[in-house]
């Protein structure tokens, strides 16, 4: 059974080491946002690919909750004494993979490529694929003005409300090589427990990876990011609330709207399933704790292709 699975950082590559953990690694592609990639002191960084490929390559700092484990932080200390920019924390490990990446992009090696290379030195069996290898970033407007991403995320802690959103490129970026292919070869199709404004939609912002999705001949099912109406963690149940009109499930599924056939809603929302429509949900406890829960998940978002 092939699986493709569109995934943002944290909470979607917790999810998509759930989905390893019940197909076969080899069996699994996941597509990845590049629209919270930056530029920190001369490397770029793509926190969503890493994110997920600390995941899977069980690197991941659970304790945290972001970046890799046993992680120290000398360069950056060095980085502060000097006067450098410090907003965005870089630990020394993460610092390697950023620094091989940035090299790479330099000599001319498209990101889709340095990113299989990276994977299977770290022993990964899935494909992990950048949406594009074009350039695509993530704008918000706000009562301020209009702000990158990561300045909006990390360095103001998303205190500012959300207007909308701009996804620069998105119009001329092409899928990375690979991702048509999964998307046509797929036997299911996964959107992750990802903020769906600002991990999934610049994925679906790629213009042929929408009409993909939408094309579809086999099952399409998102897991909602929230329960009992909020967010884990992060901006989602805010974004919800300002740019949909509130926190159902409902809500959810409209911003996937003709994309999705089932939406995986956590038992605390079980009680307001009114409105949506043709996608079928279903009732799962969604809060990934463990390697336990996230296998749980998975197969609840599976079993439409498993039964």
């Amino acid at each position: 059974m092939n699986v493709v699975t569109l995934s943002g950082g944290v909470g979607g590559a917790r999810f998509v080491r759930g989905v390893c953990d019940v197909v076969a690694p080899r069996d699994v592609t996941v597509v990845g946002n590049v629209g919270d990639d930056l530029e920190v002191l001369g490397m770029h960084v793509s926190p969503d690919l890493d994110s997920i490929l600390y995941a899977l390559a069980d690197l991941s700092d659970e304790q945290r909750g972001w970046g890799r484990a046993d992680e120290s932080w000398q360069a950056l200390g060095t980085v502060a004494a000097l006067g450098g920019e410090t907003w965005f924390l870089l630990g020394d490990r993460d610092l390697g993979l950023h620094l091989v990446r940035t090299q790479a992009l330099h000599d001319g090696e498209p990101l889709s490529a340095i990113t299989a290379r990276i994977a299977r030195k770290l022993g990964v069996d899935a494909v992990l694929l950048p949406a594009t290898d074009d350039r695509l970033r993530t704008w918000i407007s706000t009562a301020s003005g209009e702000i990158t991403f990561q300045e909006w995320f990390v360095a103001r802690q998303h205190r500012d409300e959300v207007d909308g959103l701009r996804f620069e490129g998105a119009a001329d970026a092409a899928p990375a090589p690979g991702v048509l292919a999964a998307l046509a070869a797929a036997d299911l199709i996964l959107l992750a427990p990802s903020n769906p404004y600002v991990s999934v939609a610049p994925i679906l912002a790629v213009e042929e990876i929408r009409a993909a999705v939408a094309a579809r001949t086999v099952p399409c099912v998102a897991v909602s990011p929230l329960i009992g109406g909020r967010a884990v963690k992060g901006p989602a149940d805010r974004m919800l609330a300002r740019l949909a009109g509130g926190t159902s499930p409902r809500h959810v599924a409209r911003c996937y709207e003709g994309l999705i056939d089932a939406l995986v809603v956590d038992e605390s929302d079980a009680h307001d399933l009114g409105g949506l429509g043709d996608v079928r949900p279903i009732v799962a406890r969604t809060l990934m704790r463990d390697a336990d829960a996230r296998r749980r998940l998975a197969e609840a978002a599976l079993g439409r292709v498993l039964t």
